[in-house]
Order: C-alpha cells, then sequence, then structure tokens
C-alpha cells in the first residue's frame, strides 16, 4: 500500500469511527386485554404506527382478560413499574379516574401540541370517556350490542325481519318454536347484564341509577329495581321457561349456537362480526335491539369495550412517544381502518363519514348498524351511560340475582330489590374509599 492509499484509508476509517450512531427509537409499553383474531388485530395496529415513522416503538403486551390487566396495571403502579399505557373495559372508569396515577389524555396532547378533534367523536363515546368536558382516556375499542337474526328462519315462519318492540319480537320467537323452524328462540348472551339489562335501559330510557347514572356523584344509587328492567327479567323468565330462549351448556358459547344455527336469535356485541362472518353456517342478518312498544323514539345503546389510559410516572421523552401514538389512533384513516378489521365503532364521525363516502357499508351494510343505534338521537341522562364505582362487583351482584329467577329460586321484582340492596352497599364502600378525590382528578404529568 502506498502512502496516498494509506491515507486514504485512514480518512475513512476516521470517517467512519466518527459518524454519529442513529438514535434509538424511544420504547414504550402498551398493556392490553385482546386475545385471538382481536389480540391480532392490535398487534398489526402497532406494527402499523412503528413502521409509519422512525422515533417510537410502541410494544403490545397481552396481561389477561380486563379484570387481569386492571389487577395487574394496579400492583405495577404501586410498585413503581407501570406501563406508559394500558387498556381498561369501561367499567374500570371510575376507578382509574380516581387512582391518582393517570394523565388525562386531552391534557396530554395538548401540551404535546397535538390538535385532536375531540367534539367531532360520537356523542355517546364522548360523553362516556370524559369528565368535566375534556377526555380522560382515548377511545379504542368501542363496542354496542345489536341483534343478530337466522334470516332463513325468519322466512320459514313468514316474517321478513325481526320486529322493533319486544313484544311483537316476542309473537315472533313463539311462532318460530310453534311452526318447528327451531327449538331454539333465541340463546342468553355471556354479557346479558349488559346487552339485556343496562343497554335496555338506556334505549328505553329508564334510569338505573340516581345522580345521573352516576356521572353526577359518587352518591349515586342503584333503582332499577323500580323501572321495566323488573319486567324485562321476567320476560326473559318467562321465555325459559317456555323454551324460546335457550342458556349455552358446558362447552359451548351462545354464539356457537347462533352460528350452527340452532338458535334463530342472539344479542352480542357489533365486534362479532369478524368471528360470525367466518364461523356462520347459516344465511345470517342483524338488526337494532328492540325496544317496549310505548317508548318512541327509542334512544341511543350504550358503549362497551375499553380506551386507552395514559400512567404517570415516565419521562419526557416517553410521553412523546405515547402521544404520537394517539394521534395515530385518532386519526379518520386508522380509525376507519380498525372498524373494518374488527367490527368496533369508529369513534368519530369524520371517520364514520369517510367510510360512508368509499361505499364501505353497501358491502358491509351490518357493521353500519351500531354507528346508528349509538348515535340515534340526543342522549338523555339515562341513556349517556353507566358511571358507577366498583361496577364489575355491582354487577355480579346483579347477575347472581337475575340467576336466582331464572333457576326458580326468586320472583323477579324480589331479585331486583336484593341486587339493588347489595349493589348499594358496594357504591358506599367506594363512595367512603374515594371520598374527595372526584374534585382531584385532573391530574397533571410529572
Amino acid at each position: 500500500m502506498n502512502r496516498k492509499t494509506a491515507f486514504i484509508a485512514a480518512l475513512f476509517g476516521v470517517l467512519a469511527f466518527a459518524a454519529p450512531a442513529q438514535a434509538a427509537r424511544v420504547e414504550v409499553q402498551w398493556w392490553h386485554a385482546m386475545s385471538g383474531v382481536l389480540g391480532d388485530r392490535l398487534n398489526e395496529l402497532v406494527e402499523k404506527f412503528n413502521a409509519s415513522q422512525d422515533k417510537y416503538t410502541v410494544v403490545a403486551v397481552a396481561k389477561g382478560n380486563y379484570d387481569e390487566v386492571t389487577n395487574g396495571v394496579i400492583a405495577a403502579y404501586r410498585a413503581k413499574r407501570p406501563p406508559e399505557m394500558v387498556q381498561i373495559a369501561e367499567r374500570g372508569y371510575m376507578t382509574m379516574l380516581l387512582s391518582g396515577a393517570i394523565v388525562p389524555v386531552q391534557e396530554l396532547m395538548d401540551q404535546k401540541g397535538y390538535k385532536i378533534d375531540w367534539p367531532d367523536f360520537i356523542k355517546p363515546v364522548a360523553s362516556f370517556w370524559s369528565y368535566k368536558g375534556r377526555m380522560s382516556a382515548m377511545p379504542f375499542n368501542s363496542s354496542t350490542p345489536i341483534f343478530w337474526y337466522n334470516k332463513e328462519h325468519f322466512r320459514k315462519a313468514g316474517f321478513d325481519k325481526p320486529a322493533d318492540t319486544w313484544q311483537e319480537l316476542e309473537a315472533q320467537l313463539y311462532a318460530i318454536k310453534a311452526k318447528g323452524v327451531s327449538e331454539c328462540g333465541s340463546v342468553l348472551p355471556g354479557d346479558f347484564y349488559w346487552s339485556l339489562l343496562e343497554n335496555y335501559s338506556a334505549i328505553n330510557n329508564q334510569p338505573y341509577g340516581t345522580l345521573a347514572n352516576g356521572f353526577d356523584g359518587l352518591g349515586t344509587e342503584f333503582v332499577y329495581n323500580k323501572t321495566k328492567v323488573v319486567s324485562q327479567v321476567a320476560r326473559l323468565k318467562k321465555w325459559l321457561d317456555d323454551g324460546v330462549l335457550q342458556i349455552a351448556g358446558q362447552g359451548f358459547s351462545p354464539e356457537q349456537l347462533f352460528t350452527s344455527g340452532r338458535c334463530s336469535t342472539f344479542v352480542n356485541s357489533t365486534a362479532s362480526h369478524g368471528n360470525i362472518e367466518r364461523n356462520a353456517k347459516i344465511e345470517w342478518g342483524a338488526t337494532f335491539l328492540p325496544h317496549e312498544n310505548d317508548v318512541n323514539p327509542p334512544l341511543n345503546s350504550t358503549i362497551g369495550g375499553g380506551a386507552i389510559w395514559v400512567l404517570k410516572g415516565h419521562t419526557p421523552e416517553r410521553y412523546d412517544a405515547v402521544a404520537a401514538f394517539l394521534d395515530f389512533v385518532a386519526q379518520p384513516e386508522t380509525q376507519v381502518w380498525w372498524h373494518g378489521a374488527t367490527g368496533y365503532v369508529p369513534a368519530t364521525n369524520k371517520a364514520y363519514g369517510l367510510a360512508r363516502e368509499r361505499g364501505y357499508y353497501k358491502d358491509h351494510p351490518t357493521r353500519e348498524i351500531a354507528v346508528l343505534q349509538l348515535s340515534r338521537g340526543t342522549p338523555s341522562e339515562n341513556s349517556r351511560g353507566f358511571r358507577f364505582g366498583n361496577f364489575v362487583q355491582t354487577m355480579l351482584a346483579q347477575r347472581t340475582e337475575v340467576e336466582a329467577v331464572f333457576t326458580g329460586q326468586k320472583q323477579p321484582q324480589q331479585a331486583m330489590d336484593d341486587a339493588v340492596k347489595r349493589g348499594n352497599e358496594i357504591l358506599r364502600q367506594f363512595e367512603k374509599l374515594n371520598a374527595g378525590k372526584d374534585t382531584e382528578a385532573d391530574g397533571k404529568s410529572k
């Protein structure tokens, strides 16, 4: 090697050594409760974000079901090792809001300079996830129950489609059974408390609790033992006794009894679209949930599913990553993709409009039902949603009492009286534990 060659080689060596290394991505964790196909779609969403830019990496971590995620994140926060983001179901809203562990998402996005069109979120979605008019968490997998039916069964019984009212629907289901079309007019959903009691109350403008179903304070009390819920429980019991309604046995899910063609109807989340489209061996359709014949017009249904909460205790750089990801989630294009990939509703009006403009509902008409049902009319105090503390525990108490009716151990009125009594005791425990915290819920990021 001559001197010139040696000099050039040495120069390039120095330059190579001196070249700055590529900045490492900022990594943040998102704990979630999705599994199976929905879990796959969530991972795909994260991959899309990670590939869209080169500054941040979101790591999605499945932590079990919603209850397991909630318990896990509480333990992690107490141990000072929380994830940056966590997906929590709607029943955990009050627990998260009053935990002292969260950074309100609208505050974070404002701080980081993102211009989210918050008023564009669909009314029941925005109303539920907001506190004092500002979004607490980013709506993510928003759902609502709809009414699924076997088209062939209804045609054979002489009906074009399910009736709009419970009274007319009952006559149809009894006719389907009497004509021998099906031995099972309907199958009881596993979450009947959500679809057939809570959403029943919202649609029929029935109060579930005082203080606007808990929206106006921790002093709320359940009152559904004084409403049409009692007659709804009695109706379901009558259907069970008459063999029109069935409960899925061990080893079978309600969805399987519907998709196999055994049961003619089924009430379940709009997020069931993926499974039903893949697994149904029948010609199926879907429509709005029924309402009582003396209720006109029916009101909106309420949301289920979850939202993405941001936790305290992280660096500004990590909050930059979180804000960038949440901005990505809120974009209409992302919302439309998520809607089509999962069956969950688009959370914003812009995303819904975009799906309509592209003709999506011409090919997938049943996926529009949930959006229309959620946005129907102006939400009342009875249909905004449910904001009760320890809502999982109060729901379990109610479920136990309803099951006592189904097994003949209690009459509907007594069961609902007992459910309300048990539920109100749980509410008072939550109120005592969180006294004064409702005025401190607007936490600040550190």
